[in-house]
């Protein structure tokens, strides 16, 4: 029988590992797809506590797909935490209310939320900020601060994080990303773990449904 997706720990011999959509079911800014994972040497059950500035007044959302790899300490960074950078002055005298005057600067800075792909690997210590969009199948390496968008299948390193290389051939992407593995019937994923575990394009291919 195929592992459940709502199972909260989901390897017995490692309870540092969680999955995050039951772990996220109830949280009213983050969501998950199934399988995605986090681990950490601490408390996995506080991956909120990653999501930074997630504030009710403003609308951003943190989306993680299927199958993505968090690792300790991986945090992601929503607009709650942005300053004014347009005006004479950074300082958000508006969140002090009347204390200064309770001055109407209009909306919040908002870049949007942060989106992470399928089969994505969030590297340890890693930093993704607002409105961020994640390519399916990327890396992003350790300490990595990610500022702008990835391409699906590329690795990015550094900060601000730049493309490293890409995990495939230029043509091999774009065929998974038309199998769209991520997607299949787990029953069909698990048939086809050996090939995932390949680097051949055209043994997958021949096993989609």
């Amino acid at each position: 029988m195929p592992l459940s997706p709502d199972t909260l720990r989901p390897v017995a011999a490692a309870p540092s590992i969680f999955f995050l959509k039951p772990l996220l079911k109830d949280h009213p800014k983050a969501s998950a797809g199934e399988y995605s994972y986090f681990h950490s040497f601490d408390d996995p059950e506080a991956f909120s506590d990653n999501i930074k500035y997630a504030f009710d007044f403003i609308a951003d959302q943190l989306v993680i797909g299927k199958f993505c790899s968090i690792a300790q300490g991986a945090s992601f960074v929503l607009n709650g935490g942005n300053h004014f950078a347009d005006r004479l002055s950074t300082f958000p005298f508006p969140i002090f209310g009347a204390a200064f005057g309770a001055p109407d600067p209009g909306p919040w800075p908002n870049k949007g939320g942060i989106t992470i792909g399928h089969d994505v690997w969030v590297g340890w210590d890693a930093t993704i900020l607002p409105g961020v969009t994640v390519g399916h199948g990327a890396i992003i390496a350790a300490k990595a601060v990610v500022a702008s968008d990835v391409p699906p299948y590329a690795i990015v390193a550094g900060n601000p994080a730049r493309i490293v290389k890409y995990r495939l051939r230029e043509a091999d992407i774009a065929r998974m990303l038309d199998l769209a593995w991520w997607d299949w019937p787990v029953e069909r994923i698990a048939a086809a773990s050996d090939a995932l575990m390949q680097q051949d394009v055209g043994v997958l291919e021949a096993m989609a449904p």
